[in-house]
Formats: structure tokens, sequence, C-alpha cells
């Protein structure tokens, strides 16, 4: 009897040798979901020894100008990067055109209005992938937030033209007519025809028509510098407001890269749990099969049936995210209520960037809206201080006027014109102080404006600085998280063969399977990672060329 459970147990483990072999010659379950042929093949050359300056061209070391123009910092996709994997989207997409706007049912609804009242009007009909880039263009157009921007700028623009006014005279037109019927005349009439017994030939008629008509010009000649103060502040008021949309449209596009890459993660977190899955569920087979042939106990298929059930739950955690961010995304673009959006670009490297560290900065203190929407705060306050100076200084003013009468009626008829002229000087002598105090509340104000300046100009190198370092660190990351991928998945199949073969344990498998689904994810994490500390810095530097690109397609 032992002998035939010992020819029993080494038939059994050439068989399932002989079957690990055959399933190592087919693409492993991470070829089939997350890596290309090469990877699963085992073609895959990954640097291990390579650092983050050899990863990276070699960057333009002449100094920035203090006079010359703003440079644009190029990215170069896929420059200089280790070879990784591919993570295609989670489901099949035809080839799209990178220049490809996004489709046109897309656009909301025109009507800012619209109420939603029925489930059907809200339940979502259908997915649509589409590219980081369309999603750049969909909210140029449609982002609810560059709208409102969009709709300030009109203002000021409406705010500019009527500051503007003061620059022409004020013509004024006013035009009456009477009418009137005297009580006290017909009154006087009647007592003449009762004592003379007939009307008196002087007596008027008592009723009278008056059209009276009148054009007054009035233009403020010298007023020390208080209009044309004001119309200064009001133009820097609208290029204040237009830095504002510039502003607006950098943090979006930061939004929408951070909400696509949020989506792309989430995509594959669910092929990750899925491949977990999946790998779970065959050590569980393989522990059951163990168990029936009699040389496998009962605690491995318990273990196997726990981590497939861990798995699981988190591949529901997954899915759940999975439709989270997409909804984020369809908020964040405005799209209709009845679409869903997916990403359609492969999780890949998205550049190198490929200035230094001071050049980075020079080009972020030149680009950066912020710093410039200070100094315009600062030139507002002096402009207003102006204004207000001014009111304590003598205007002076000339106006003119003609009238035109016309009287029927009352033995009186006939047209009366008239005219008057002259010129004004108005001097507020005394205001109680009011005038002193509101000078120091603007002197207060460009004060104010000078130290919000310099905290975000050190705010902006900060920026700069920590987006620049974390770039530099997560390329590391995913050189060393591309390697790890390629190790857990050789232990992984080591752990299988020795278990198949008797010789390990499920704990074994168990372990190397974490270690692989925590390697796909940390080679994910670190890709997303890197993308999006670049998304960042193109932030902290701003003026990206993509602004220019997109608005010239609209």
């Amino acid at each position: 009897m032992t002998r035939l459970r010992d020819w029993m147990v080494i038939s059994l483990t050439a068989a399932i040798a002989l079957n690990c072999v055959e399933v190592q010659a087919t693409p492993k379950a991470l070829g089939k979901d997350l890596t290309n042929e090469a990877v699963a093949d085992g073609d895959l050359a990954i640097p291990t020894e390579r650092t983050v300056e050899s990863l990276q061209p070699d960057a333009p070391s002449t100094p920035v100008e203090g006079n010359s123009p703003p440079r644009q910092a190029q990215i170069v996709p896929g420059a200089g990067f280790p070879d990784i994997p591919d993570f295609p989207p989670p489901f099949e997409v035809g080839p799209i055109d990178p220049d490809e706007p996004a489709p046109p049912y897309l656009e909301p609804h025109p009507n800012f209005l619209r109420f939603p009242t029925r489930p059907e009007e809200v339940e979502i009909e259908g997915t649509q992938p589409i590219t980081l880039n369309q999603a750049l263009e969909l909210a140029v157009r449609n982002n609810l937030d560059l709208q409102q921007s969009q709709l300030s700028l009109e203002q000021s623009l409406a705010s500019l033209r009527e500051t503007q006014a003061d620059l022409f005279p004020n013509v004024n037109l006013s035009s009456n007519l009477t009418w009137s019927d005297s009580a006290n005349a017909r009154l006087s009439i009647r007592r003449q025809e009762e004592t003379l017994g007939q009307r008196s030939p002087t007596q008027g008629d008592p009723t009278s028509t008056t059209w009276n008509t009148e054009l007054s010009v009035n233009y403020t000649v010298f007023d020390f510098g208080g209009r044309s103060g004001r119309i200064a502040a009001a133009q820097a008021q609208v290029h204040n407001t237009e830095l504002q949309i510039e502003q607006q449209l950098e943090q979006v596009r930061l939004q929408v890269q951070n909400a696509y890459y949020n989506i792309q993660e989430a995509d594959m977190n669910v092929q990750i749990g899925r491949a977990a899955v999946e790998n779970a569920e065959q050590s569980l087979r393989d522990a059951r099969s163990l168990e029936s042939a009699g040389v496998g106990t009962r605690f491995d298929v318990l273990r196997a049936e726990v981590q497939l059930a861990n798995d699981q739950q988190v591949l529901n955690e997954a899915l759940a995210e999975q439709r989270v961010s997409r909804r984020q995304l369809a908020r964040i673009l405005n799209v209709p209520q009845s679409v869903d959006l997916a990403a359609a670009d492969p999780v890949d490297l998205a550049g190198v960037w490929e200035l230094p560290l001071d050049e980075t900065i020079i080009l972020a203190f030149r680009n950066r809206a912020e710093l410039q929407q200070e100094l315009i705060d600062r030139d507002i306050a002096q402009e207003q201080q102006r204004v207000v100076r001014s009111q304590g200084l003598p205007q002076f003013s000339v106006f003119g006027s003609a009238n035109l009468v016309t009287t029927s009626g009352d033995g009186v008829s006939g047209l009366t014109e008239g005219y008057s002229a002259g010129a004004q000087m108005q001097w507020n002598l005394f205001d109680g102080g009011a005038r002193a105090a509101s000078i120091r509340q603007l002197e207060a104000q460009e004060e104010s404006a000078s130290v919000r300046f310099a905290d975000a100009r050190n705010q902006v190198r900060s920026e700069v600085e920590e987006s620049y370092y974390q770039l530099d660190s997560r390329l590391q990351n995913v050189s060393r998280a591309t390697a790890a991928l390629e190790l857990a998945e050789e232990s992984l199949d080591l752990a299988r063969l020795r278990f198949q073969a008797g010789v390990g344990t499920q704990t074994d498998v168990i372990a190397a399977q974490n270690d692989l689904t925590q390697a796909r994810g940390n080679l994910v994490t670190a890709i997303l990672g890197y993308n999006r500390s670049l998304a960042q810095l193109q932030r902290a530097v701003s003026n990206y060329p993509f602004i220019d690109e997109i608005q010239g397609r609209l």
C-alpha cells in the first residue's frame, strides 16, 4: 500500500509539472489583462542600475535672460524612460486621432436652468471613452467655472466702458407740453359779463397750451487726474479679470488631468483586482486537486477560499471607485446627464521635463498669473488714491443750455427761444477727514498687495521645487516598480510549482500572489504618480502650450 501511494504521488507530481510547463508556454494571466506580448513572453529588458540623471535627456544650461520673452517648457513624451509594461484601457478602443475633437453629443444642454424631474432623464445610457486631449478640450468649452469667469470678464469690460463715458460731455434733452384752463380766469370773465353785460375785449382766453423744450450740455474740463485715474483703475481691473481666467484655466487643466489619472488608476485597480481573483481561483483549484489526491490538506483549501473572498472584496471596492471617478470627470467636463466617461488612453508616462530647476523657477515667476494679479492690485490701489486725492482739489466744468417755448391762448402766441452758458468751479474744502482716511485705506491696500506678492513669489517657488523633486523621485519609483513586477511574476510561478510538486506550502503561494498584486499596484501608482507630479509642475509654471493649441481648435 505504501509503494502504491508513493507511486501515485510521483505520477501526480510529474503530471502537474508537465501541466506547468504547458502553462508557461502560454501567455500569463498578467499578459492578458495588463501587459503586452513582449512582457508576457519574458523578453522585457528592465534597467535596474540606471539613475534619474541617465533616464532624462540633457537639459539646456543656457541661463534665462531677464529681458527675454518667457520660454515654453517642452514636454517630450517617453523620452529617456525605462521600458515598462503596457497598461491598455479596460475595453477595446479603436485608433483615436489625438487631434480629433470630442464627439458633439458630449456638449451640455444649452439651458442652464434645465432641471431633470424623471428618472429616465438622469439614467446612464452609455459610456464614452475619451482621450486626455479631448477631456481638456471639453473642459475649455463646457466647464462651468470657466464660464463664470468669462461672465466676470464681460462685467469688467462693461464697467470699463461705463467709466470711459466720462471722457464725453453729458447731453440732456427735456421737453414738456402743458395745457391749462384757469378757474380764476373764467371767474373773472363771468364777473365782467355780469357787470358790463358783455365780455371785456381785453380779456383773453382762459385756456392756454405751452410747449417747452430745453437742451443742456455739461462737461468736466479738468479734475486733477480723477477721471484718468478711474479709467486706469477700470482697465487694470479688466486685465486682472483676464488673468483670473488664465489662472482658472490652468486650475481646470490640473483638475481634469488629476480626474483623468484617477480614472486610469481605478481602471487598473479593477484589472489588477480581477487578475488577483483569477490567481486566487487557480490557487483554490490547485488546493482542492491536491486534497482530492490525498496529498493536500483541508487547511490549505480553507486558506485559498479566504484569500479568494478577500480578493473579491478588494475587486468590489475597485469597481465602486471606478464608477465614482468616472462621474467626477463627467461633472468637471459638464457633459450631459445620461453619458458616462471612461479613459481611452493607456497608462503610460506622460513625458519628461527638459528644463533644469533654476530655469523652471524663473519661468514660473514670469508666467504665473497670480504674481501679475498682485502687481495689478497694487496699481489699482495707486490709481484709486489719485481719484480720492483729486476730490479734494477744484473741479472745473463748463455748461450750456438752449430752450424753446411756444404758447397759445390767453392772447399770447408764438415761438420764443433762449440760451445760457457758463463755467463752474467746485471745491470741497472740508469733509471732516473722510478723504484722508480713505487715502490711508488705499495705501494699506497697496502695501498689502506688495506683501501678498512676496508671499505668492515664495509660494510659487515652493510649488515648483516640490513638484520638481517629486518628479525625480517618482521616476526612480517607476524603474524600481518595473523590476519588482518581473520578480514578483517569477516568484509566483516558482511558488506554484513548488506547491504543486509538494515541496512548498499554500502559504508561500498566497504570499507570492499578494506580492504580485502589490507589485502591479505599485507600478501603476508609480506611473500615475509621476504623471500627476508632471501635471502639478506644469501648473506651477503655467502658460503651458496646450492652452493656445486647444483654444486654436475652438
